[in-house]
């Protein structure tokens, strides 16, 4: 069994920037794995609040930001949940979270290592009210074991498609769903965010979450954990948006930039909830962009909202074109660019250096390109 000192042992030669080699002298028959979850440990920093946890490199990629997990945890205790089994708990982080605010919580992979990593980092959050088991959670030995008031279950995602369809996933939530259906209607999906809502076919919840300002997650509640038709949360900041289908339409669109640009987080975008939200910020605000990535409303008052990601000063809007804003930028004492443009993949620090070429001063420009001008801003 792989113990804590040869993991810490690695962490430090890893850090050390030890070879291959002297890890597999060091370290032993098991030096393979105890590097992986080493380098998984260095990885994971911003991810989780310890340091310790047990996880291999894929366990950590598909693992739920800390974050996440308590916000979602949250919300399952206001509702009263004593119980809940995750039918694919990989680390085990998501489901540690829910069993802090439940009586009882069962965690299920079929990956002996995944459950032996969640049953580890349990006991480092000082968790014991998990039940284990290691079997296909669509057994039906291990579904007749399971009495749960909710069933959670975030599935693996398989390499980019076309279109995200839930068949797709591991295991389908289709077939979650089918095998639990006679234990309980309260369902939680984790799904991909890109999914259509029309693919899914239970009456529910869509909610979107972001996440230090990129959308990170889209978790669907069936009708009986539903608080609303969609909603938006932005975290660490903890702002929450619900849809509202009475509300007045103020939705309005310009295409002038205003003295103030206000970055709208994606979770918003794809939950709909633009109108939602410019009730929420009472002030005279427009739509200026909408795109894939970016989304900005523009306005004439310095807002700041823990509805939106970020609000930025507009300095000037000159043509676009990398002269042209270089030029603004070194007569306005400016000393780096960060562009927020769409550029082809392998351009953008192309672009940048001509924008920052000869550069001299402590202020930072965000570029936007809006059509053909470039709007120039300071962060606020």
């Amino acid at each position: 069994m792989i113990t804590e000192e040869q993991v810490q042992l690695a962490v430090d030669m890893i850090r050390r920037g030890l070879d291959e080699r002297k890890l597999r002298a060091k370290l032993g028959d098991e030096w393979k794995l105890i590097a992986e979850i080493a380098r998984a440990r260095i990885r994971a920093r911003d991810k989780f609040s310890r340091d310790d946890l047990w996880m291999d490199l894929e366990g950590l990629r598909y693992a739920t930001h800390e974050a996440v997990a308590r916000y979602r945890a949250e919300r399952l205790g206001e509702l009263g949940v004593r119980s809940i089994a995750d039918v694919s708990c990989g680390i085990g982080i998501q489901l540690i979270f829910y069993a802090m605010k439940v009586d009882k919580a069962y965690g299920i992979d079929i990956d002996p290592l995944k459950v032996e990593f969640a049953r580890r980092n349990a006991e480092k959050y000082g968790v014991d009210n998990i039940e284990f088991i290691n079997a296909d959670s669509l057994s039906r030995d291990v579904i007749e074991m399971i009495d749960a008031d909710v069933i959670f279950s975030d599935p693996a995602r398989p390499p980019e498609m076309p279109e995200r369809r839930l068949e797709d996933l591991l295991p389908s939530p289709l077939e979650v769903y089918e095998a639990y259906r006679s234990k309980t209607d309260a369902f939680i999906f984790d799904l991909p965010p890109q999914m259509r809502r029309e693919r899914v076919p239970w009456r529910g919840e869509f909610e979107y979450i972001d996440l230090f300002g990129a959308l990170n997650r889209l978790t669907f509640y069936t009708e009986p954990l539903a608080r609303a038709e969609r909603s938006a949360v932005i975290l660490p900041a903890g702002a929450r948006l619900e849809s509202a289908p009475d509300l007045e339409n103020i939705v309005e669109w310009t295409e002038k930039p205003g003295q103030y640009l206000y970055e709208i987080p994606q979770s918003v975008d794809y939950a709909d909830l633009i109108n939602e939200l410019f009730h929420a910020l009472n002030a005279d605000v427009r739509m200026l962009l909408r795109e894939k990535r970016r989304i900005l409303a523009t306005g004439d008052g310095e807002i700041r909202s823990p509805y939106l990601k970020r609000t930025y000063a507009v300095v000037g809007v000159v043509p676009f074109h990398p002269v042209r804003i270089n030029d603004f930028l070194r007569r306005e004492g400016f000393g780096r660019a960060t562009l927020r443009i769409s550029v082809p993949e392998g351009e953008y620090w192309k672009v940048r250096r001509r924008i920052e070429a000869n550069l001299k001063g402590d202020r930072r420009a965000f570029v936007f390109q809006f059509g053909k001008l470039a709007i120039i801003a300071e962060g606020l």
